[in-house]
This record gives C-alpha cells, structure tokens and sequence, in this order.
C-alpha cells in the first residue's frame, strides 16, 4: 500500500511515498528510506514495500526534488547509461550535508504530522551515498533516531574529508549497522576501517558485516550487480535491527 505526498521543506516541495502493510489498520514505527543514486524507481518501491510489510510505515522521499520530481530516470534506462549517469551526479552534488539536514527536520515534521506513523523512535536507511544520510540524520537526531542502516554503501570515510560522516559519529545514539559490498571501490578496505575505528571510539553499538562476493549495488534490482541472496541477507538484517530497536 502506497500514497504520494508533498512535504513542505525550507528548500521546496519534497515528493515522497508512505508504504504501510495492506493490513495496516493503525499508525506503525517509522521507517526514512533514501534511494541510492538512481532516486525514484520501481525497485525501490518494492523494496520500501517490502520493509513495510514487516510492520512499519515507511517514508520514501525524492532526495532529488530541488532539481525534478518523481522518477528521474527515463523507463528503460539504467543510472549507470552514460547519457544519464551526469544529470545524476550533478544532482546529487547539490545534496550537501547543509541541505541534508534542512530535508531531515522537514521529514520528521513530516513523520509527526501524518496518521500512518506512530509517536517515538524512528529507524532510517540508506544505500550507496546515502548511507552517509542516515548517519548522520542519526547524529543530527539523537533524541529521535534508534537505528541506522547502510548498504553498499559509498565513501562513508574518505581521508581528510571535511565533510566525511566519519567526523560526525560522535553524536550517534542510535545502533547501526553495515552491509558492505565486497571489495568496493567505492568503500575500500581503509575506509570500512576507518568508519569502524570511530564508531568504537564513540561507543556506538554497531555491528558491520562484509557480504563476500557481493558487488556495489547489490540490492538493487536493476543493476547488473544485483545479488538476489546478498539482496535476501539485507533485509533479514534490516529487518532485525529494526525489529530489536523499534
């Protein structure tokens, strides 16, 4: 079950869907779900379908919507089309950690004002680069965030990056997990350690977890580097952290 709705942010209007279970028949913990790169697309609606139907209502927005809405990529097209691959990574540039957090207070207005999702705790995924969002709308929201997620995910710990999420764990209250891509150029090695190392530091409950044979975008569907059993394993982790914290 699906519902489009416009969400009021300091920079716009933010299209989003609200997925919930058919059978739903009350307001159930929220779930934030960020696309990766691709945005808005069929496979992420299941996915969010997918998550709900484990007893959440999920809050899928357009992390696009400052430049296009709904669907950014043409039917038939892949994210990874070098005709498309630009206007992606042009959009995406403009989500600085700035504009991040203004989208994050408008999602939790948004998470406080509709009847689908119950007063309290809220859990929030990301995959590729926006696994950086969810930690750090966990850092930016420790009072309200219990659990954040990150798959395949994206330069979460670049050297000397200013802007890195690695810099910001320290506010972190929620617990978080991992699921790593196997040998990703886009997380390396270094990286992954890096990331780990400050979790422990801040004495944050995280577990991470390296899917061996798993390439960058696994999850999803369209990609060429989709992996059905690593794509089974996520959802059963994502499904336990937000079932022990939610």
């Amino acid at each position: 079950m699906s519902r489009a709705i416009d969400i009021p942010a300091a920079d716009g209007t933010i299209d989003a869907h609200i997925v919930t279970p058919a059978n739903a028949d009350g307001p159930l913990p929220a779930v934030v779900l960020f696309t990766d790169i691709g945005g808005l697309r069929p496979c992420y609606h299941e996915k969010a379908q997918r998550i709900a139907d484990n007893g959440y209502a999920v809050l899928m927005p357009n992390v696009y919507y400052r430049d296009a809405a709904g669907e950014i990529v043409p039917e038939g097209k892949s994210f990874r089309d070098p005709d498309v691959r630009p206007t992606l990574v042009e959009y995406a540039g403009h989500l600085t950690p700035e504009a991040q957090s203004r989208d994050f207070t408008a999602l939790l207005d948004c998470l406080d004002r509709e009847a689908e999702f119950a007063n309290g705790k809220v859990g929030v995924v990301g995959y590729c680069m926006t696994s950086a969002f969810a930690l750090r709308m966990a850092a930016e929201h420790p009072e309200r965030v219990a659990a954040a997620a990150g798959f395949h995910s994206a330069n979460l710990a670049k050297a000397d990056d200013a802007e890195s999420p690695v810099n910001v764990v320290d506010a972190i209250q929620a617990r978080v997990y991992f699921g790593h891509a196997d040998k990703d150029e886009l997380l390396p090695p270094e990286q992954i350690a890096r990331m780990d190392e400050a979790l422990a530091a801040a004495g944050v409950h995280f577990a991470t977890e390296l899917y061996k044979g798993a390439a960058h975008g696994f999850t999803a569907k369209d990609a060429p580097s989709y992996d059905a059993a690593a794509d089974d394993l996520h959802h059963k982790r994502l499904a336990m952290l937000l079932e022990e914290t939610l």
